[in-house]
């Protein structure tokens, strides 16, 4: 072996990897731990756990309570989160706030807006496309919302101010938003969704901006559902005031267009 051979071999990075890969449960944590470390360049000794017994001795013997677990030169290094700690990756909190489901949903809606006014129009840029847009923002907001409304209800009663009087409209609403989105998309029934947008866009508004910048409360968002982490404040007020705008435009560009 050539004496470059035999530095790199020697300059390589080993890791031993313990994880489940059973008939009926293949852990992805273990399939994501294994592929990170191949990413950052280790040599990885993949230890398959088969059986339930497998797992549980594994566990006994090294007194830890998951799996899987990586071992880097002798020493334990823990799970998937642990070796993203240990390889300087950031590690999200579980109570982290975050705007990123907000901006794919708003991202989403733009490009397929684009999509929509070229199929129409043969063209991505057109007035209609901005409308596209919010009522497509509108439209997937609602279905989030709609995936468990029990718990959208929840945080939505933190703040709403008619919800908070009348508990019913905190189960109405995820409805409402998605029936009036569908409808602009398809630019029918606007005497319906006009006015249906205005009234949920207009007190949410009213809602958020009290909770946010009069009562200076840090509460999260169900703008997109009732398990986010999205932080009550700009983009849910911008959600709002797109359904207002929308609430109004619509029956102007139709009456004197």
């Amino acid at each position: 072996m050539s004496n470059e051979a035999t530095e790199r071999t020697s300059s390589t990075q080993h890791a031993q990897l313990y994880r489940m890969v059973m008939e009926k449960h293949l852990c992805p944590f273990g399939l994501k731990t294994k592929a990170l470390l191949e990413r950052n360049g280790y040599e990885v000794e993949d230890h398959w756990l088969t059986s339930r017994d497998e797992v549980d001795a594994f566990k006994q013997e090294h007194d830890v309570r998951t799996t899987p677990q990586v071992f880097i030169e002798g020493r334990r290094i823990g799970g998937y989160t642990e070796l993203r700690r240990h390889l300087g990756k950031r590690v999200k909190d579980s109570d982290e706030t975050s705007y990123q489901p907000i901006i794919a949903i708003f991202a989403t809606a733009f490009v397929m807006a684009l999509a929509v006014s070229w199929a129409v129009f043969d063209t991505v840029f057109t007035g209609r496309m901005l409308e596209w847009f919010i009522a497509i923002s509108m439209t997937l907001l609602g279905v989030q919302k709609l995936q468990d409304v029990e718990q959208f209800s929840t945080m939505f009663l933190n703040y709403d101010l008619l919800a908070q009087r009348e508990v019913r409209y905190a189960y109405v609403y995820p409805f409402a938003e998605t029936l009036a989105g569908v409808l602009m998309i398809a630019g029918s029934l606007i005497w319906l969704a006009a006015p249906v947008a205005l009234f949920i866009g207009a007190i949410g508004a009213a809602s958020v901006f009290k909770a946010v910048y009069i009562d200076k409360r840090e509460l999260k968002c169900a703008c997109v559902g009732g398990g986010s982490n999205v932080p009550l404040g700009f983009l849910s007020l911008t959600e709002n005031i797109m359904m207002v705008a929308m609430g109004l435009w619509m029956p102007l560009r139709i009456w004197f267009g």
